[in-house]
């Protein structure tokens, strides 16, 4: 008897849980039998969908005036016989556009430096160091996330005039800088709290003090300056207040060129493709960094 109740507690185990599991209807079957493959499917249509726009640019860039004008950027596909760069020998004659993408350059860089740099030292702080009041200055900090750029516009505009730094390079990264601080310092705060403590822990047994700890380990972890970089590099709003000809950015210089000469898509789409190639590329180059500060903080 015994031995028959215990061949038959599988088979009765088994029925019972066949009877307490939810039904599955056919469709729910086939999504999870194919799920990986749609998303996967999903996720690449979405992702040439995002890059059309882009090649549209590009082919734009490599075809003559007359062809742009004549006929759209995908006859490019059938006729490859119209690409000619002679449209980007031409930006590169073009003194304006040159001399904006370099100060591009003087403005992003050294405004996602001195963000990094003071950012990642204010979260340090904020996350690893026991000092009066850090709690409060740290809800302080995150309150400065909801003022928008431009209620500082026409104040700081005044203060740059009398101190004598509006219209330059110095100004627009001040601006850059100030405004972009709270949000760098609260996702590199997140950031580093998700840090294993081992580490510092590990590092302060061996006798490093905390500036070395900062330098060999907390700041290399902490290398989401591809945020701040992004941002100033496609800025419009900030340049235009606060740059004049001599400072302007290479998306003031392009804003101009529509305005003055809004067909001509041979010096209009080499530069505008410049100016987006770069941000990519730094994506691209970056990625592992930026989903990582997307999820700063969210998970423990």
């Amino acid at each position: 008897m015994s031995a028959e109740a215990t061949a038959t507690t599988p088979q009765a185990q088994l029925a019972s849980q066949a009877m307490g599991a939810p039904q599955r209807g056919l469709a729910s079957r086939a999504v999870n039998r194919a799920g990986g493959g749609l998303v996967r499917v999903f996720l690449l249509v979405i992702a040439l969908t995002w890059l059309v726009p882009t090649l549209g640019l590009f082919i734009s860039s490599v075809r003559s005036a007359g062809d742009n004008a004549s006929s759209g950027w995908w006859t490019f596909l059938t006729k490859p016989s119209q690409a000619t760069f002679d449209n980007y020998r031409k930006l590169l004659d073009n003194d304006t556009i040159k001399h904006s993408f370099l100060n591009t350059i003087y403005i992003t860089l050294p405004t996602t430096i001195l963000v990094v740099i003071i950012a990642s030292l204010a979260a340090y702080a904020f996350a690893w160091m026991e000092f009066p009041g850090r709690d409060w200055i740290f809800l302080g900090v995150v309150g400065l996330l909801v003022v928008p750029v431009q209620v500082g516009l026409l104040p700081v505009a005044k203060l740059y005039g009398k101190v004598g730094i509006f219209g330059t390079i110095i100004g627009v990264v001040l601006f850059h800088v100030g405004f972009g601080l709270p949000f760098a310092i609260f996702l590199l705060r997140n950031f580093f709290v998700g840090l294993p403590k081992d580490i510092l822990e590990s590092a302060r047994i061996d006798g490093a003090n905390e500036i070395v700890i900062f330098l060999r380990l907390i700041l290399p972890l902490g290398l989401l300056g591809i945020f701040q970089f992004l941002w100033v590099w496609n800025d419009l709003l900030i340049a235009l207040v606060f740059a004049n000809r001599d400072s302007q950015p290479l998306t003031v210089a392009l804003q101009q060129q529509v305005r003055q000469f809004g067909a001509n898509l041979d010096v209009l789409a080499p530069g505008a493709f410049l100016s987006l190639i770069v941000p990519l590329i730094v994506f691209f180059s970056f990625q592992r960094y930026f989903v990582q500060g997307v999820l700063a903080g969210s998970v423990k």
